[in-house]
């Protein structure tokens, strides 16, 4: 079970039930009314396991907006009996964090343990993440950290080897189904939606309790007793919310990974899928269009010689459209790569060819294929016994290009794919020539 949506209770003990929002309202009072994380707080889940063993210690909320974290936070103090205290790393520095620790301390002396949850932890600079280590280790606190992005690349090494990292999941349209029925029994009256409608409302909310609930508490205020709204209405009623992402975080590599990984596989449907979802979520076409031209270098490379032109060409084309016509040129390269013959033989021999150049120094190369500018040059042998290779049987002199003191060297390997079929044919066939020119042996 996980909890729904996370957030402040409100501050104002005398405030009405009825004038809080539904998502408040609705706020699960026990772990055990939590949904939608059954992995973490089911009967085998991570944190019902920490709870029965007895041993808390400090934690990582990965996951989400409005999956729960916050009130899991809390409902965790309540169950382990630890003083809660919540910050946010947007709105507290360096002082704010000595207050904190120093009132964790006198809690600590009056025998009661501090649960510090720290909201958006990993806007805290890597000093004031380290500032956090002395009080995990002498047991003033028990952190828990939420945060949106991946902990691995946001957050300080010698944090996360304290605390140990809980995922949190969006919710399901089971999860949502379970929230919206909690809503209809507190409310009294069913949800104002019929069953596409009621599709929609889940595809808006995105995975997110709190908005999900936010949106149909704007239903419930819009409609009368017996009216029930179809899609078509529900969107001009809440409009259409845009999906988690952000281009500069998580969802946006997350998503031009899924793409790359999905054509570099042969899969042109989930190619478009993919390529539509970061089009709906508003990423900029031309950072698709870079990436395509990656893709075809990388894992079609000359399997397919056309592949690096199409992109190249879609790129073009979207410039001369524009959007919404443009996108089909992306999507027609996508479906191209996704089908195209798939090697990565050109990116292997260019990564094995910098490993070379980088370890083994600078070594001259052979005096034949060097110019000679000056007489003294010319006198040093540069350029002596050099042949033209248009001169010679089949346009090939055979003649050893690389330094002597490296020998020779193979790095790029083609694959029995497409048109790399082809090009070995003619390594073997220039490979039996350069045998024969140099050793009169065929």
């Amino acid at each position: 079970m996980s909890d729904l949506f996370g957030g402040d209770v409100p501050s104002t003990p005398n405030e009405q039930f009825e004038d809080r929002p539904l998502a408040d309202r609705l706020r699960p009072k026990t772990l055990e009314e939590v949904v939608g994380q059954d992995h973490l707080l089911g009967d085998d889940g991570v944190l019902t396991r920490m709870i029965k063993a007895g041993r808390l210690g400090s934690l990582i909320f990965w996951g989400p907006p409005g999956s729960g974290k916050t009130t899991v936070a809390r409902l965790l103090a309540d169950q382990v009996d630890y003083h809660f205290h919540q910050i946010s790393a947007i709105f507290s520095g360096v002082a704010d964090l000595k207050k904190t620790f120093e009132l964790a301390k006198q809690m600590r002396a009056n025998g009661k343990k501090t649960l510090l949850f720290v909201d958006e932890i990993h806007r805290f600079n890597r000093a004031q993440q380290d500032s956090f280590l002395p009080v995990m280790e002498d047991g003033t606190i028990v952190l828990v950290g939420a945060t949106t992005e991946n902990p691995s690349f946001e957050l300080n090494a010698a944090l996360l080897s304290r605390a140990q990292v809980l995922s949190f999941k969006s919710h399901t349209h089971e999860a949502a189904e379970q929230l919206i029925a909690r809503a209809e029994e507190l409310e009294a009256r069913k949800a104002p939606l019929d069953a596409e409608a009621r599709r929609a409302l889940y595809e808006m909310a995105d995975g997110d309790g709190r908005a999900l609930l936010g949106l149909l508490e704007e239903v419930y205020a819009a409609t009368g007793e017996d009216e029930v709204l179809d899609q078509k209405a529900l969107e001009a009623l809440v409009q259409r919310r845009a999906p988690v992402y952000d281009k500069g975080q998580d969802g946006h590599y997350n998503l031009i990974s899924a793409l790359h990984k999905t054509i570099r596989g042969s899969d042109p449907d989930a190619a478009l899928y993919y390529l539509s979802r970061m089009l709906v979520a508003g990423e900029d076409p031309m950072f698709i269009a870079r990436r395509l031209i990656r893709m075809a270098v990388e894992d079609i490379g000359l399997a397919d010689p056309q592949a690096l032109p199409q992109c190249v060409a879609a790129r073009d084309a979207f410039h001369m459209l524009g959007t919404p016509e443009g996108e089909l040129a992306l999507a027609q390269a996508a479906v191209y790569l996704a089908l195209a013959p798939k090697s990565n033989a050109v990116y292997n021999a260019y990564n094995n060819a910098m490993r070379v150049a980088k370890t083994t120094g600078s070594p001259t190369p052979p005096k034949v294929i060097l110019n000679a500018p000056t007489k003294l040059m010319k006198s040093e042998g540069y350029g002596d016994g050099y042949q033209y290779d248009h001169d010679a049987p089949d346009a090939f002199s055979g003649q050893e290009y690389f330094p002597e003191k490296l020998g020779r060297q193979t790095f790029y390997e083609p694959v029995e794919r497409g048109f790399e079929r082809d090009l070995q044919k003619r390594i073997d066939y220039f490979k039996r020539l350069r045998l024969k020119r140099q050793t009169g042996k065929s």
